[in-house]
């Protein structure tokens, strides 16, 4: 068994998607890694969990993206993810249907897709592919950018941000971007809608983001089978064997400073101490809880209450008896009045019409709810808590309302057969998930808040920031990139210390070998 100094460890808090990368990719380097987390299992809100009568509920994430880069950290540590989670590409990825009339069952089979889209429009159906190859090139170009790191505003002119920027029409918004390939509005809106797994509206999230959609169809829309915690448990399982200590149910109080540098953590009034401290926390509540104000200077509270912040979303997660017809395994039902329903939500209007998102796994894994019955997780964009509505009066209502909006998707009886209910609120994400303000998505993605301006993945003197609040952004393969972002400046970091020391080169701790 190694001896390694208090130095050397890393302390992570927090046990979700970019916490599990960066233990991976810290523990391949021989760096002993300790994980805190609060709940009693890894993944955080990437989690999935059994609910009483044997229905099983994704928390959060319901699909994977663009597998590329977690392919990556898996195989640098020496391991395959296809040999640890089944990943089953969709087909069609979703099903979207439109209010005010029409749908489009969305296909990677690009034949098929141009042949929905001309059900509805058929001169925007000729723009599919000029959308996609445009896409290609703009993905092309910025995913330098989103690899690099934003530590100083010299960045901003970095060769790789130069060079994309004639691709990224950073004053435009994706649907004014939209425009040029499709004049059909639910068209664009099919291209759109995925601005909101940043939650954000497609009027006003930055014209990069057009690159969401063309992910879909290129890369493929995943589901792991078991549910999305399959991954977050095939991660925690690569990081055991390479000796990364992962303690549940310990939920971090404070990072401890000394002469303005971080030293360690304390937990349950324990002291654990580490060379360096990766926080993998909801942005906004992680820096009220546990750093101090005077060590975030650029980031005061002031500054947070300021922060323009994600919307939220209602949640139902029903187990019900029986199936739910010829649902689809992703279905978005899009509101009559989209663009007003986002105005609403923007302005703290709580939507009378609202769109939904239905999650229904078990057309392709039936292992999320017993034999004869059917888990269905139902999401509701609705502001965020900075528009003070009370949740706990408008909770029942809100979700009688959902309800009726799911019969115009075929479930017209499922209220007679719910075997298991749980409701979750904006209230709810704040006060049992330690998401700030109940913002789901986290900090918005404004030009104000991007790359240099958005929080830094180095965050202070031996503290790291990985997650959707920070640089590149939310969503999982980007917090994965930036878990890579991440490990590699506190490496760099550690060997410029050590070179300035004098100090000879650490011995590596074999992979697998518990480090003390």
């Amino acid at each position: 068994m190694l001896k390694t100094s208090p130095s050397q460890h890393v302390a992570i808090v927090g046990a979700g998607p970019g916490g599990l990368a960066s233990a991976m990719l810290l523990a391949r380097e021989g760096i002993p890694v300790t994980i805190f987390e609060r709940g009693p299992a890894v993944g955080g809100r990437t989690r999935t969990i059994q609910a009483p009568g044997g229905y099983k509920f994704d928390i959060g994430p319901t699909f994977f993206l663009y597998p590329r880069i977690l392919k990556d950290i898996f195989e640098a540590c020496g391991e395959r993810l296809e040999d640890h989670v089944e990943l089953r590409r969709l087909d069609p990825q979703y099903h979207i249907v439109f209010e005010g009339g029409g749908s489009i069952r969305a296909t990677y089979d690009l034949d098929r897709l141009e042949q929905e889209i001309a059900r509805l429009a058929p001169a925007d159906a000729r723009n599919v592919r000029r959308f996609l190859d445009d896409n290609r090139e703009k993905l092309a170009a910025f995913r330098p950018v989103l690899e690099q790191a934003f530590s100083s505003p010299a960045d901003l002119f970095s060769p790789a941000m130069l060079a994309a920027l004639p691709k990224l029409r950073p004053f435009s918004s994706v649907d004014s971007d939209l425009k040029r390939y499709f004049a059909d509005p639910r068209v664009r809106l099919a291209f759109s809608f995925q601005t909101k797994y940043l939650g954000m509206s497609p009027f006003q999230c930055p014209s990069l983001f057009t690159i969401l959609s063309f992910l879909e169809y290129e890369h493929g829309v995943f589901h792991p089978m078991g549910g999305c915690g399959a991954v977050s448990e095939a991660m925690a399982n690569v990081a055991r064997k390479m000796g990364v200590d992962i303690r549940l149910n310990t939920p971090v109080d404070r990072i401890v400073y000394e002469n303005g540098e971080a030293v360690g953590i304390e937990a349950g009034g324990e002291r654990f101490e580490a060379g360096s401290v990766v926080v993998n926390g909801d942005f906004g509540h992680a820096m009220r809880r546990l750093v101090p104000e005077a060590m975030r200077p650029r980031w005061k509270n002031k500054k947070l209450d300021r922060a323009k912040i994600s919307c939220s979303t209602f949640m139902l997660y029903l187990g019900i008896e029986g199936d739910a017809g010829d649902l689809a395994h992703h279905t978005i039902l899009l509101s009559k009045e989209y663009e007003r329903n986002i105005h609403e939500i923007t302005n703290g209007i709580l939507p009378e019409e609202p769109s939904i998102y239905v999650h229904h796994a078990g057309v392709t894994d039936p292992s999320l709810a017993p034999k004869g019955h059917t888990s269905l997780y139902v999401l509701v964009p609705v502001p965020n808590l900075r528009c003070g509505i009370d949740w706990q009066r408008e909770a029942p209502r809100y979700r009688k309302l959902a309800l009726e909006r799911l019969k115009m998707l075929g479930l017209t009886d499922i209220e007679s057969r719910i075997r298991f209910e749980r409701v979750v609120t904006p209230r709810g994400w704040q006060d049992d998930f330690a998401v700030f303000e109940g913002a789901t998505f986290n900090l918005a993605h404004n030009l104000t808040q991007m790359l240099y301006f958005r929080p830094h993945n180095r965050f202070g003197r031996n503290v790291y920031l990985v997650g959707g609040g920070t640089h590149p952004g939310s969503g999982l393969p980007v917090i994965y990139e930036g878990a890579r972002i991440t490990t590699r400046l506190l490496l760099e970091d550690r060997e410029r210390r050590r070179v300035e020391r004098g100090e000879p080169e650490p011995s590596a701790a074999p992979m697998g070998e518990a480090v003390l």
